[in-house]
């Protein structure tokens, strides 16, 4: 097999293609049909240009004017310049090679910065085009630190791969032709192995430490997750008196990225000492070769000093690579994680062609429906329901039964294995996404709120709704009076997913929010079974009052709430085992009405 000689240290643990990055990053610089970008990069390279051949002849102002001082100099001065104007003029030099640097990256900043806008938006999007399946298998906190790290990694390959890696290169080859053309091959041979030894040891060691630094990565993203996670469950810590736990759990985490940080800071040790000997070796051959050719007369004082300028400019720079050669790899490693989750392909993809969801009443179809998470272990068996339009199905039944797997293959989260789903005779995987989401409203059991205002949280089920509208929702979904009790009302923040609200407001907010949207099918998860029983009955009513004229669905688990049903499913094992309505359903004897009597036989002991 080939040997790969690239850094194994990306998510999977493969080798990082360099090029294969920059290939996808190239673009964002280079977009098509965007002629204002192209000009902004063409004129930044015009001046990194330019601005490099004044640098590079800057030394040479700086040897004449030591000339022209020199006692034994030649009267006859450079291009007619006295000491003085060489010495302006090496002055101006400098002056300029810094003005244009830092014009070019005026030039180039509003390039640099709508890539990396476009390409987080473009990340952003594509996990929200991810499946169900790949979220709840993701960590939350591994996937932030991945595009943070990624946005990071590509801003810095913008700003040093453009602007210093290639004008050093550049550099670097008109001093070594200076060198050569002033002087003799023997100069050159010292830079040049110079330049050769500290650019192997240095990429040597780096590749080392970019493996030490990938575990440190690991460590710090684990650390990282576990903190998040005991900060979502703040109150399970509390509840189980766990704080210790957590923080010895985190503790463990860090500990592991301690060891890894020291072992990158020793190797750092070891790496600019090392390059600072190869490039002082250098540095030192060649003043001494300078130094004997003055004494044999063979050079001026003018010329020691220029050697001295030019090694100089050259060392400066390439213990500045050193730095960014390991920042670079590093972003490369950020950012092949980042691609990586963009080359994830998400799961649920709109056909080619497909047609948004014409909703003339509401009816919705299950035919024959299997479906399983995993293919070793279905969940639904042949389901066949349908909820005609304006009607409300309940669907009931024991844990692990389905119900909410019904609810979930609805806003198509996931396919069915096999049949159909159908909503006015459409097929759900035949029609756009977007358009069946705008359809359905869900209330889940557990409303997840946004850190931001009730106003907001109301809003975000039309955002482009009226003040007048958001209350008129709130005020049908019991609301309204409890917002206009808080000191600021509206403007109150609801804290990290809701928590400052009780679950009976969580709801509400909840509900005002579906009413907001105004979908004409209704999707009741469980919404009431996190609730104490006075708030499940207040809240009940307005969820009977919000299904008025709309196709619902409920799924229950207090069978209470659902007596009134149009038609109540009942499902064991992923099969229908039951249907009809409360009071039938009652008579039979079977299923529905061993788990009503058993609830009622629970509720009436818990009284």
């Amino acid at each position: 097999m080939r040997r790969l000689r690239k850094t194994e240290a990306n998510l999977n643990n493969e080798p990082i293609e360099g090029w294969n990055v920059i290939r996808k990053v190239a673009p964002y610089l280079w977009p098509a049909g965007e002629t204002g970008v192209k000009v902004r990069v063409v004129l930044a390279l015009a001046m990194l240009l330019v601005a490099k051949l004044i640098s590079v002849a800057t030394p040479l102002f700086y040897k004449h004017a030591v000339d022209a001082l020199s006692a034994e100099a030649d009267p006859a001065l450079w291009l007619g310049m006295g000491a003085v104007g060489l010495t302006v003029a090496y002055g101006m030099a400098r002056l300029m090679n810094v003005g244009l640097s830092q014009l070019r990256d005026a030039v180039f900043a509003p390039v640099g910065q709508r890539a990396l806008r476009r390409l987080a938006y473009e990340t952003f999007v594509h996990i929200h085009s991810l499946s169900m399946r790949y979220h709840i298998t993701r960590k939350t906190g591994g996937l932030s630190r991945i595009i943070e790290r990624g946005v990071k990694g590509v801003d810095f390959l913008l700003r040093f791969l453009v602007f210093n890696m290639g004008p050093l290169v550049l550099e670097l080859l008109l001093v070594a032709g200076i060198l050569f053309y002033m002087f003799d091959v023997w100069y050159l041979a010292v830079v040049v192995l110079t330049i050769a030894l500290y650019v192997w040891f240095t990429f040597a060691v780096t590749e080392w430490r970019v493996k030490i630094r990938k575990k440190m990565n690991d460590r710090d993203t684990e650390a990282n997750q576990k903190a998040i996670d005991s900060l979502l469950n703040f109150e399970t810590v509390k509840y189980f008196a766990a704080e210790r736990w957590e923080a010895e759990r985190y503790d463990r985490a860090m500990e592991g990225y301690e060891q890894a940080a020291l072992k990158t800071s020793y190797s750092l040790s070891f790496l600019n000492f090392g390059q600072s000997f190869l490039i002082t070796s250098g540095l030192v051959a060649v003043m001494v070769m300078a130094a004997v050719g003055v004494q044999n007369g063979n050079l001026s004082v003018g010329d020691f000093v220029m050697v001295n300028a030019y090694m100089i400019q050259i060392t400066m720079p390439l213990n500045f690579l050193g730095s960014v050669y390991r920042e670079i790899r590093q972003a490369m490693i950020d950012m092949s994680e980042m691609f990586t989750l963009l080359g994830q392909p998400a799961e649920i993809t709109d056909k080619p062609g497909a047609k948004p969801l014409a909703v003339s009443g509401g009816t919705i179809a299950l035919k024959d429906v299997s479906f399983g998470y995993e293919a070793e272990r279905p969940i639904l068996r042949g389901v066949d329901i349908e909820v005609p339009a304006g009607k409300t199905i309940a669907i009931v039944g024991s844990s692990g039964s389905g119900k909410s797997t019904i609810g979930r293959l609805l806003f198509r989260f996931y396919d069915v294995n096999g049949g159909a789903l159908t909503i006015d005779g459409q097929d759900v995987r035949d029609v756009t996404q977007e358009s069946l989401h705008q359809q359905i409203g869900v209330v889940p059991q557990d409303t997840v709120l946004f850190n931001d205002t009730i106003y907001y949280n109301i809003a975000y089920g039309r955002p482009d709704a009226s003040e007048a509208e958001i209350i008129a929702a709130a005020k049908a979904a019991k609301i309204h009076d409890f917002v206009m009790s808080l000191p600021k009302g509206y403007d109150t923040a609801v804290g990290e997913r809701g928590l400052k609200l009780s679950g009976g407001e969580k709801q509400r907010v909840g509900i005002a929010r579906t009413l907001l949207k105004n979908p004409p099918i209704l999707l009741l998860d469980e919404a009431t079974s996190a609730l104490d029983t006075d708030t499940e009955r207040e809240i009940q009513a307005e969820l009977k009052a919000m299904g008025q004229g709309r196709t619902v669905i409920t799924i229950a688990h207090r069978l209470s709430t659902i007596a009134d049903a149009d038609e109540i499913i009942v499902l064991e094992n992923g099969k229908i085992v039951e249907r009809g309505r409360h009071e039938s359903l009652l008579t039979k004897n079977g299923r529905y009405a061993q788990l009503w009597h058993r609830q009622a036989a629970d509720e009436e002991e818990a009284a």
